[in-house]
């Protein structure tokens, strides 16, 4: 670029910080340059100073000095759009339950992961490189654990993303899971409310019951029994810590089904179908358009073969058995 250039925020770039508006327009500057742009008042929004962490709204107009031709190109993408099996982005594409201008909720499976790893090359986020319309593609706002199946939202614009991410961080989004766990509770309602901590060690993450960790807290409601053998939870976090519903289960003595990593060989009763009994059933959250909107995920098929093995029916206007049943956060 030999000379000045101004341009103007999208109505879709709304709320996005400017240093990801200028990455997203000029890949190859790097990081470095660009405070050093920002630093001497080469790059101005408004004709005023900024900083990287400004956020921009529709409208306004960024300066663009000249920028240098001769830098290294960034690097590529870890999943190219090109590189996705496009069995996969169409088998990604049938499990969307709603979608819109702003937002995307899938049904995941269990067992797939939501982002990659070292050992992880299929996930959904992998996938989404194959959906990526003008440069942009959709993105993750929060996660669910590779073994636990139900609701996942996924932002289409930049914009939805900031507001759909700062939700689930303020704890404006309501979140249900259902749960068949070993054993009962002691009360047929009540909260676990124990911080956690993560655990270095082998065998992926893990989080352990401490005083000095982060605060945990979940609200829990029995909706059915098989005796002393087993139970159907309804189970709504108050918080969103790694594996918190699978930790706080265990520690309220009633592992989850299929979770040996917190429930130990107890989760594991004999004739048990395979799998993690503990599925992401509800959601309501404010759509970035204002709206309050709610969603549900239908049993996925190890979650449902869990509940035929012990004979519950997994009707949701059983008591206790929907967010609605549940206070306000």
């Amino acid at each position: 670029m030999s000379g000045v250039e101004t341009r103007t925020v999208g109505a879709d770039e709304g709320e996005v910080r400017l240093d990801r508006w200028f990455r997203r327009h000029f890949p190859e500057i790097g990081h470095g340059r660009l405070q050093k742009l920002l630093r001497t008042g080469q790059v101005r929004v408004d004709g005023h100073r900024a900083q990287a962490n400004a956020r921009l709204s529709p409208g306004q107009t960024v300066r663009i000095p000249p920028l240098p031709a001769d830098q290294p190109s960034p690097a590529p993408p870890r999943v190219a759009p090109d590189k996705v099996d496009p069995a996969d982005a169409e088998w990604l594409r049938s499990r969307i339950l709603f979608e819109d201008h702003a937002l995307i909720v899938l049904d995941k499976p269990a067992g797939l992961a939501v982002q990659g790893g070292t050992r992880t090359r299929r996930h959904v986020d992998g996938m989404l490189q194959a959906w990526a319309a003008g440069g942009e593609r959709p993105r993750l706002v929060h996660r669910l654990d590779r073994d636990t199946s139900g609701l996942l939202v996924v932002a289409k614009t930049p914009a939805a993303a900031t507001k759909l991410t700062e939700a689930f961080r303020r704890h404006r989004v309501d979140k249900l899971y259902w749960a068949l766990v070993v054993g009962r509770p002691p009360e047929a309602q009540g909260w676990i409310d124990q911080p956690l901590t993560k655990q270095p060690g082998r065998g992926g993450e893990r989080v352990a019951a401490s005083e000095a960790g982060v605060p945990a807290r979940t609200a829990y409601r029995v909706v059915a029994r098989a005796g002393k053998v087993a139970s159907w939870l309804a189970l709504k976090p108050l918080t969103g810590r790694t594996h918190q519903l699978r930790a706080h289960s265990a520690l309220l003595g009633v592992p989850i089904i299929g979770d040996g990593k917190y429930g130990g060989a107890r989760a594991h009763p004999e004739g048990a179908p395979k799998g993690l009994m503990l599925h992401a059933r509800e959601l309501r959250l404010p759509h970035p358009d204002g709206r309050l909107m709610e969603f549900t995920a239908p049993l996925s098929d190890p979650v449902l073969a869990g509940f035929r093995w012990l004979g519950f029916d997994p009707d949701p206007s059983l008591p206790g058995a929907r967010l609605a049943d549940f206070a306000p956060s």
